[in-house]
């Protein structure tokens, strides 16, 4: 009998477990799988769907190294085994293997891509692994495989391969220098045609784009159609951010539809197919009276759209795969603040804007970037603000900035109250400061670039466009 323990080993993510196993006159028992120790010292909560058995009549049975897109935790219920799993994701681990002879008293865990085989060394042995994805014949699709008698893995089988049992489907996989490794799980940006969902896709190239057409987070039989399997990350760029129409009656029902009951059925995905999910919140989440938010701040929305979007957020954190980016006052490509700003001061228009609406603006480029380095480092889950870097700023100082970048006087900016704006007019309360503490995300290492460079970048490009 041992304590129960975990081993890392040469290849990245493949552990070792040690279990607990109790005998006596009558036999053993383990504790095979235990979520709550196990995930304790290190192993990953991976969510299990399926157990399989394969049961081996005789010693000598060798089973092919198979790299399949899910999570394994092997281990055996009877008899003994040589064991052997390769590296065959992209990257410097590839081709790496490890073996290791295993009993009852230890159990694999094997990540997604990393190849695994086995040779029985008693009869009648009961080998047993969790998955954590259903199999299907499309899974089967994306298995990778390599040969077992590759001479550069040299891995040493305790009986001869000549003399061992196998299918002729195991001995006619390729060598090691003919396999292409295993795909990393695809990344799946919804609101694809939006500001932010344009960003994201022109900096990730690989991930697949979806536009409202493709899957509409409004109509809960879009959601519940869309074939999710294979994708490891989702990020939801999608909302409804129409945020004085979100006061009508029928804005207010598209609000809660795409914000927070499409939500809650991306969250219900992300949880059946385990994928992280990345969503993007909103400083309206907040009544604005503290003149700086950061994380742990509770919920005090405004108006419906804030509402929806607190909501939203809720639902998301839920998730134990999560990453919630909190901005404001976002620019991209398409329709904004800034590019109303420049257009009214191109066409000699000296408008009245806002001055007592402090905040930070955020641009899309810079919330992919985030989004890339919170994956990239593996920080923890759950929620982050992300805005540009510097000082608080007004709407109207915004303003005066494109006016003197476009050639025109900042005194041709008008400041004006939010009271003397509104007048006449049908508006959604906002939040009197907006502006989002950065701490928690530099902590990980992210240095939001200074929005004052970002916006002179940015109105930069539109006059090139132009």
């Amino acid at each position: 009998m041992a304590p129960l323990s975990v081993t890392a080993t040469p290849i990245d993510g493949l552990l070792v477990v040690t279990l607990d196993v109790r005998a006596d006159n009558r036999g053993w028992f383990k504790e095979n799988w235990q979520r709550a120790k196990m995930t304790g010292l290190g192993v990953p909560d991976f969510g299990p769907v399926q157990n399989n058995v394969s049961f081996n009549t005789a010693a000598g049975a060798t089973r092919g190294i198979h790299a399949e897109p899910w999570d394994k935790f092997v281990s055996l219920a009877r008899g003994r085994i040589f064991g052997a799993w390769v590296d065959l994701r992209p990257g410097p681990g590839f081709g790496r293997s490890v073996t290791l002879e295993m009993g009852p008293e230890t159990a694999v865990f094997v990540p997604r891509g990393v190849g695994n085989a086995f040779q029985t060394l008693e009869d009648e042995t009961a080998y047993s692994y969790l998955v954590n994805d259903h199999w299907s014949p499309a899974a089967k699709e994306s298995y990778t495989f390599v040969n077992l008698a590759d001479e550069t893995l040299a891995i040493p089988w305790p009986i001869p391969l000549e003399r061992a049992e196998l299918s002729d489907a195991d001995r006619a996989h390729p060598r090691l220098a003919e396999v292409v490794p295993m795909r990393p799980p695809r990344a799946l940006v919804v609101g694809a045609g939006g500001q932010l969902g344009r960003a994201l896709t022109r900096a990730w190239p690989g991930a697949t784009g979806v536009t409202r057409a493709e899957l509409d987070l409004a109509d809960p039989a879009s959601v519940a159609a869309f074939d999710f399997s294979g994708y490891g990350l989702v990020v939801n760029a999608a909302a409804h951010t129409a945020v004085d129409a979100a006061e009508t009656p029928e804005g207010r029902r598209q609000a809660w539809a795409v914000n927070v009951a499409g939500v809650a059925a991306l969250a219900r995905a992300a949880r059946e197919h385990r994928f992280t999910l990345v969503h993007i919140s909103s400083d309206y989440v907040f009544d604005g009276t503290l003149t700086e938010h950061d994380e742990d701040e509770p919920f005090s929305p405004l108006g419906v759209y804030g509402q929806t979007k607190a909501a939203g957020d809720a639902v998301v954190a839920t998730l134990p795969q999560h990453y919630l980016l909190r901005t404001s006052w976002v620019v991209g490509d398409g329709r904004n603040f800034v590019t109303t700003m420049a257009s009214l001061a191109d066409r000699g228009v000296a408008p009245g804007v806002v001055d007592d609406q402090f905040g930070r603006l955020t641009f899309t480029s810079e919330i992919a970037r985030a989004v890339d380095h919170l994956l990239a480092v593996g920080a923890p889950y759950g929620i982050y603000n992300l805005t540009g870097d510097g000082p608080v700023t007004s709407w109207a100082d915004i303003a005066r900035t494109v006016f003197v970048e476009r050639g025109r006087s900042a005194s041709d900016v008008t400041a004006v109250s939010t009271a003397a704006y509104g007048e006449g007019k049908v508006l959604a309360p906002r939040p009197q400061h907006s502006a989002l503490s950065l701490d928690k995300i530099r902590a990980t290492g992210f240095q939001p670039a200074p929005a004052a460079e970002s916006l002179r970048t940015y109105l930069r490009s539109l006059s090139t466009a132009g």
